[in-house]
């Protein structure tokens, strides 16, 4: 099994416009991020995938609809791929929190996991189940090629786990997914290795400059 998963942050919401954490809020998206979304579709269609899965989270499943559409598939809608629960940040701007609390704020840049906001999904608990979803779907698709929209933190803290990362680490190890972003990762069973990171979709693909592969 060599399954290829292309992992997609989906569009831009107003939420994550003003750099938000929307988290389990259901947030609509912005008229860029349902272009974003049609961009997305021409891409997949393009590079040539098997699948479609996504989110159960509105701002998801609507990023996926045009690549499923014009892919003629059903998109997966895959409970394990909702976002991370962020509990105190939930709404609120890094900002925001340090103006009430800077040292949490201090504690969860620091680490992740070690100063997980109040009443969030401890991170681990997070990669776990989203490890578990990829998986699953490579599983589902060996040898194929899946589209997957999802979240910004959900999955840099999935590409930690199944990369060997520490999961508190995932803000630094991986800065930020752009919306509509493509990371591809390779899932065998020896293991998940990165192909490409932060492709945007919006590009030719013959001009893709990040590919990690040769």
């Amino acid at each position: 099994m060599a399954s290829r998963l292309l992992l997609v942050r989906h569009g831009e919401t107003q939420w994550h416009a003003e750099n938000r954490y929307a988290g389990i809020s259901d947030v609509a998206l912005t008229e860029k991020g349902l272009r974003q979304a049609r961009d997305l579709g021409t891409w997949a269609r393009q590079r040539g995938v098997d699948a479609v899965a996504c989110s159960p989270v509105s701002r998801a499943r609507l990023t996926a609809e045009p690549a499923a559409e014009l892919l003629g598939v059903e998109p997966e809608i895959v409970e394990g791929l909702r976002e991370v629960d962020f509990g105190w940040g939930e709404g609120r701007t890094i900002a925001e929190m340090a103006a009430e609390d800077p040292e949490a704020v201090r504690r969860f840049l620091k680490d992740a996991e070690l100063g997980a906001f109040a009443g969030s999904e401890p991170p681990s608990e997070a990669a776990a189940r989203a490890s578990t979803a990829l998986r699953g779907l490579a599983r589902r698709h060996p040898d194929g090629t899946v589209l997957v929209v999802a979240h910004n933190t959900l999955l840099r803290m999935a590409l930690c786990a199944m990369l060997s990362i520490p999961v508190g680490r995932y803000r630094l190890v991986f800065p930020r997914l752009d919306n509509a972003a493509v990371t591809e990762i390779e899932v065998t069973d020896a293991g998940t290795g990165l192909r490409s990171l932060n492709v945007p979709t919006w590009a030719p693909l013959h001009g893709r400059t990040r590919n990690l592969g040769t």
